[in-house]
């Protein structure tokens, strides 16, 4: 209003409205501190996504709350997307598909073992699985092997093909990565013929690992190991990283390392991989993302 009328004091202007003067100095003060805390928000915003340039708004306002705590903020999940729409910060799902596996072969394939087992510490599940990732000039294989329990990232390899190399070598780098060896372990995947190759089932069995395999190509028996390709790729970018396998190896790298010690887990009670694999018994499941799918169907 005082735009629009310059020539108008502000005291005349109060009263033309029945307002006092500390309210309008009040309201244009609350306004300059809503600017202010919008960009304090913004700002921690992308310094968490310089590290997972894709990661979802939920995430986040779990991620925000103690550093904006630090400047007296507090926000609700509503306040925060509406904010991201604002400026064009939400996350759009990529859907693509690559076949990575072949079950049709002549090698043995192992029973379900872990169809109604209930996983109550670490390293008593792994699951393991293969994903793509687009190169300059091709397609690229990450293998993964991640804790079913912790939902840290044991082992992984990446490579230009679909040879059970890759697979090996995840395996060999989670079983260098045990903490609880004493443990009996159970290794779960789908019925590739990378995992029922005779060199990638000596590891297991020389190690003392039970051999545990899907039984009908349902990603639901494997859901896990999906789980976790699916935040590599759309949380960290990896659908398409269009650079040289060295490049993306690294980028690859430094994902998983912040997956595993920095981004909190919904399933294992918001805490990160790395301190969950420290737990033992049940982990909670964060309720925000069910309760806020319930808020917006009331």
């Amino acid at each position: 209003m005082k735009q629009d009328f310059p020539k108008l004091g502000i005291k005349l202007l109060c009263r033309l409205f029945g307002k006092t003067r500390h309210a309008y100095y009040d309201h244009q003060w609350r306004i300059q501190d809503l600017g202010l805390k919008d960009d304090i928000v913004l700002q921690h915003v992308f310094d968490i996504r310089k590290k997972q340039n894709r990661i979802g708004t939920l995430k986040l306002h779990y991620m925000l709350q103690q550093p904006l705590e630090k400047h007296g903020i507090k926000i609700g999940r509503d306040y925060l997307f509406n904010l991201m729409r604002e400026h064009g910060l939400h996350i759009r799902n990529r859907k693509r598909k690559v076949v990575t596996t072949n079950s049709r072969h002549w090698m043995h394939k192992y029973n379900n073992l872990i169809k109604i087992l209930v996983v109550n510490g670490p390293e008593q599940v792994w699951v393991s699985d293969i994903t793509y990732i687009q190169l300059r000039k091709q397609w690229g294989y990450l293998s993964l092997i991640t804790d079913a329990y912790s939902k840290k990232i044991m082992g992984w390899a990446f490579r230009k093909d679909l040879s059970a190399q890759g697979c090996i070598d995840a395996l060999r780098m989670a079983i260098a990565d045990r903490k609880y060896p004493q443990n009996k372990l159970i290794h779960h995947s789908d019925r590739g013929s990378q995992y029922c190759s005779k060199s990638y089932v000596e590891i297991l069995t020389d190690g003392n690992i039970a051999v545990s395999m899907t039984e009908n190509g349902d990603p639901y028996e494997n859901a896990i190991a999906e789980r976790v390709n699916g935040i590599l790729k759309a949380e960290f970018d990896l659908y398409g990283a269009q650079t040289g396998l060295r490049e993306t190896t690294r980028k690859i790298r430094d994902n998983i390392q912040v997956y595993n010690q920095i981004r909190p887990h919904a399933s294992c009670d918001d805490l990160t991989p790395e301190q969950a694999h420290l737990k033992q018994g049940e982990l909670k499941k964060s309720g925000s993302l069910k309760n806020m799918i319930r808020s917006k169907h009331k």
